[in-house]
């Protein structure tokens, strides 16, 4: 039965890409074999996919999508039939690589070695989780985290950062099962890699098991061994890609491209199929797999039984981690001070953390110079500051699970030229609209002595080409708060870039709010000029106004804390912020073209930085109010 149920992945996942004419069919294939035992050791209700004690399930390697559809449907979940004839189509719930809006799927993982810092992230939140929720005789969470990789996933670079803080934070709610196919897209492992995958995990601090991935007693044997690790797991399993395949059976050809309907065939009736049945489903196999109905829901009812035991100080920590109340944040005042903003944002984020009991994240070892430090909250895994070390990429990727796992809201800091490192987290936090908050300092040439190499240019540009990523760069601590009170309303993730310098208050609003992205700040009777920036820029142009002012020229300030946001807005209030028969020029210590949208000239970044002190670099560069009040001259 167990091989007959295998044999159905299979075919079905063959069957998929074959009608698509386009997917993945080998390592489907090569991992049917341990997808049937996996199933069977799973804890899940199909009926809820959203229940909190669930193990989570994360495929890092995505292409295997036909995959992680034929589990779906086979289990029960809210997933048709014709969904699966419907593979890579468009509108479809079977998208090329999964994504978070197919009913079951936990996490979109994109690129290879993202799903593995994701299960890293989801197996934290759960001991996270466990260590604040269950009692000693009341386990409230109690659930493992499993995670399917493959060669490409272990390449990445991403995967050795994330298990190396497995191994560190001593994860035993988590097992990752590597399919050893030694097969990559251009052929055999051995052209690019040939590491000691036992060696070096069991270095990171893992429990490493090598099987047969395709001997049913030993996957088996391995995954009840799970259940009482005291460390990480890995399980190598040694498969063949596209299994049962015929003479494309271990072949990099069959990785990437269908496998031929004569193939398909000859493999059904080698495996005692019908050949010309396509998408078959026996009835005795599909109620074997549809057990799990019946076995979920009897899980969540016991679980249930757990949390209805909780005291009332239990139950309402359950529910403020469910239901986070934003109202009850008590934001700091910073009116007339001057400060940087990372230092009023390390403000408001303690003010949040104060009120929100699943707020939590931390830095890639930059706490002290991001202001990112929770006080008097602990450290990760019994408090909320995670100390993440220099692994920017796989931080991003950790909150993300974070985010995903239905508790917490997580955010990252870094310095803001180091998010190069985390664009692909970033990206995909912005597919799956996740509430996940970046905190970005050190924002632009105000770096200092540090060079060009640390000094962000085209940065800002880049996050906001980003759809549903939401970048807010504001000009003081008032508008910071603001900026926070909107990001916490949106379905999206956001970053905070901010200052290492201290930056002048501001004075009100003339017309418009934080909420619109940008506002009116100040306004001159009969303005010829519209001067737009954001962050330490906004006090040069306010000065460079006042300059063109007592020179007869009208000078209206826009400050535009989030580009995102502005655009946006309907052309009603841009033509009210910015008027459209004065010379509009937007302000920016970085490369800034997209302002060009919405203003005639931008007075931006052309190379590089250079290293010297802040005031000289920013006067170097023209930002300072006589070299931006002459430029201004010159083109009226």
């Amino acid at each position: 039965m167990l091989k007959k149920q295998a044999d159905t992945i299979r075919f079905l996942c063959a069957d998929m890409v074959q009608k698509a004419n386009s997917g993945h069919p080998g390592a489907p294939m090569g991992l049917a074999d341990i997808m049937v035992v996996l199933m069977q050791n799973l804890k899940h209700n199909p009926k809820d996919p959203k229940w909190l004690n669930r193990d989570r399930l994360v495929f890092s390697g995505g292409h295997a999508s036909s995959l992680v559809y034929s589990f779906l449907y086979l289990s029960g979940y809210d997933l048709s039939f014709e969904e699966l004839q419907n593979f890579r189509q468009l509108g479809s719930k079977t998208p090329g690589h999964p994504e978070i809006e197919t009913n079951g799927v936990e996490i979109a993982t994109g690129p290879l070695g993202q799903g593995v810092a994701n299960a890293v992230g989801f197996a934290m939140a759960a001991k996270y989780a466990a260590n604040i929720l269950n009692a000693p005789k009341n386990k409230i969470i109690d659930h493992k985290v499993y995670c399917l990789c493959g060669d490409g996933d272990l390449q990445e670079g991403i995967s050795y950062e994330a298990c190396a803080m497995a191994g560190k934070l001593n994860l035993d709610n988590l097992v990752i099962i590597y399919d050893s196919n030694n097969i990559t897209i251009e052929g055999d492992t051995n052209l690019a890699w040939n590491e000691d995958v036992k060696s070096r995990f069991e270095a990171q601090g893992f429990e490493v098991a090598k099987i047969n991935g395709h001997d049913y007693d030993e996957i088996e044997f391995a995954l009840k061994e799970a259940k009482n690790k005291t460390k990480p797991y890995l399980i190598i399993a040694n498969t063949c890609i596209a299994k049962g395949a015929g003479e494309l059976e271990g072949s990099h050809h069959s990785h990437g491209a269908p496998l031929g309907e004569d193939i398909i065939k000859i493999a059904k009736q080698n495996a005692g199929f019908d050949p010309d049945k396509k998408f078959h489903i026996d009835e005795d196999v599909l109620l074997r797999f549809r057990v799990a109905l019946e076995k979920g829901d009897l899980a969540q009812t016991l679980w249930q039984e757990q949390v209805d035991k909780l005291d009332n100080d239990g139950k309402k920590l359950l529910n403020s981690l469910l239901n986070p109340d934003f109202s009850k944040i008590s934001y700091p005042d910073f009116g007339g001070k001057k400060m940087a903003t990372r230092d009023t944002n390390g403000l408001i984020i303690n003010a949040i953390a104060n009120a929100l009991p699943g707020f939590i994240g931390g830095s890639a070892d930059l706490a002290p110079s991001n202001k990112t430090e929770l006080k008097n909250m602990g450290d990760f895994p019994n408090g909320r500051n995670i100390h993440f070390g220099i692994r920017e990429h796989s931080m991003a990727a950790i909150n993300n699970a974070f985010a995903r796992y239905g508790l917490f809201m997580p955010f990252s800091a870094t310095f803001f030229i180091f998010s190069d490192y985390m664009k692909s987290g970033a990206r995909m936090a912005a597919l799956m609209k996740l509430k996940h908050y970046f905190i970005f300092t050190h924002d632009s040439i105000g770096v200092g002595e540090d060079g060009p190499t640390h000094q962000p240019i085209e940065q800002l540009s880049q996050f906001r080409a980003m759809p549903n990523f939401y970048t807010f760069r504001p000009a003081d601590g008032n508008e910071n708060v603001k900026s926070w009170q909107v990001a916490l309303g949106l379905n999206a993730p956001c970053a905070f870039v901010c200052s290492r310098q201290g930056l002048e208050p501001l004075e009100g609003s003339v017309f418009g709010d934080v909420s619109n992205g940008a506002y009116l700040l100040k306004q001159s009777n009969n303005a010829k000029v519209t001067l737009i920036a954001s962050g330490s820029e906004v006090s040069l142009v306010l000065k460079t106004a006042e300059l063109l002012d007592n020179d007869g020229i009208g000078a209206n300030v826009v400050s535009a804390p989030c580009y995102d946001l502005l655009c946006n807005q309907d052309k009603q209030y841009i033509d009210k912020i910015i008027q459209k028969d004065t010379y509009k020029i937007a302000v920016e210590a970085s490369s800034a073209l997209e302002w060009y949208k919405f203003a005639d000239d931008v007075y931006g970044m052309k190379t590089f930085g250079e290293s010297g002190k802040a005031d000289e670099l920013f006067k170097h560069f023209g930002f300072e109010p006589n070299a931006l009040y002459s430029f201004i001259k010159e083109k009226l």
